[in-house]
């Protein structure tokens, strides 16, 4: 592709992975710096505006996510993949999360690019977690040696079937706390509200939505716009960071909130995420492991409130576009033994994009 006199054009491809959207790159194609980088980002993605009118970004943390993909250092592992959130109001660029849904798209775009192999029929990528230090494994759809992203598989919050991705977790537990508990309980009190502050591949902060007099059920939009509740709900994200570690969390995107209630469309449990500001149309990947662990603790307040899981592992989380199937299974004392998820993803554009001056 020519690139334009007097421009700089970066390879780039634009990949929906799961209910996200988000811009890949390979690492040898950006700064090394993470100063520069950072800074390319965000003349890529537009930021900081709230449309992101003059980038590739998409207005909402949702799709304004990037991921930074190269050949792994480990021998354990094919590939390293750092994910990035990049602000959308504010200039920041955030390295503190994983984030599942963009992690779908990883194994499809480093056999695009060249970096594994592709099998004919299904190629396994071994994706080391750079944020975590976490693994995981994708499965990928390769007949023939390339990849197929059409299908018949559909997931709550994309519209048109895709082919599957089947994401197995490894070492999750503890991400970014150190351990799956990070204040020792199951259930805390902050601010007057019961949780359970958990961390399997994400760190949330899981409460019962009817200590805030609410139902559970409410949109999205509701939710936002009830400032009482938003206030409350940053106070004790702001505690809660402290207390798993995390902190001073003001301008950091963890830990996640999400209020859970009672399933009513024949789930396990139904939630509503706040990311941390915004409220989710859906739920992240490993935010939903993470909360259905919090639902199998012993003790926790979730687990009060969710029913029995499919087949003893299979947990599905209600969210306000429809639900998210996840495995956990715990073993003694608590231990996670495994966790996964089936998700989708789609290649969107593959070519130059041309950050703003």
């Amino acid at each position: 592709m020519t690139v334009r006199p007097g421009s700089a054009g970066v390879p780039c491809m634009l990949v929906r992975g799961g209910t996200s959207k988000g811009a890949f790159f390979l690492a040898e194609d950006l700064p090394s710096a993470p100063a520069e980088r950072d800074a390319l980002l965000l003349r890529v993605m537009g930021s900081p505006d709230e449309r992101q009118i003059d980038g590739i970004g998409g207005g909402h943390p949702l799709t304004s996510k990037v991921a930074v993909v190269s050949a792994s250092q480990q021998p354990e592992t094919d590939v390293d993949y750092l994910f990035l959130q990049v602000g959308v109001e504010r200039a920041t660029v955030s390295d503190r999360q994983n984030c599942g849904n963009i992690l779908a798209g990883v194994g499809a775009f480093a056999i695009e690019r060249g970096l594994v192999p592709a099998a004919d029929g299904t190629t396994r990528v071994r994706i080391n977690l750079v944020n975590s230090g976490g693994q995981a494994v994708a499965s990928v759809a390769t007949p023939g040696g390339t990849v197929r992203y059409d299908g018949d598989v559909r997931i709550s919050g994309v519209p048109e079937p895709a082919a599957p991705v089947l994401l197995d977790f490894a070492d999750t537990a503890g991400s970014a706390c150190g351990r799956l508990l990070p204040t020792g309980a199951a259930r805390d009190v902050i601010d007057g509200a019961e949780a359970t502050c958990v961390d399997n591949g994400m760190p949330v902060v899981v409460l019962p939505a009817a200590q805030f007099g609410l139902l559970g059920y409410e949109s999205p939009t509701e939710l936002e716009g009830d400032t009482g509740l938003r206030q409350r709900l940053e106070r004790i994200r702001l505690r809660a960071g402290e207390l798993m570690g995390l902190g001073d969390v003001t301008e950091a995107t963890v830990p996640k909130l999400t209020l859970v209630a009672p399933a009513r469309e024949g789930g396990t449990i139904a939630t509503r995420t706040f990311i941390p500001h915004r409220c989710h149309a859906s739920i992240g990947v490993l935010g939903a492991v993470t909360v259905a662990t919090a639902c199998a603790l012993p003790g926790s307040p979730a687990g009060g409130l969710a029913s029995a899981p499919e087949n003893g592992s299979r947990y599905r989380l209600e969210h306000p576009s429809g639900h998210l199937d996840v495995e956990v299974e715990l073993g003694p004392n608590s231990q996670v033994v495994r966790s996964g998820v089936v998700r989708t993803a789609r290649k969107l554009f593959d070519g130059l994009v041309f950050p703003r001056p």
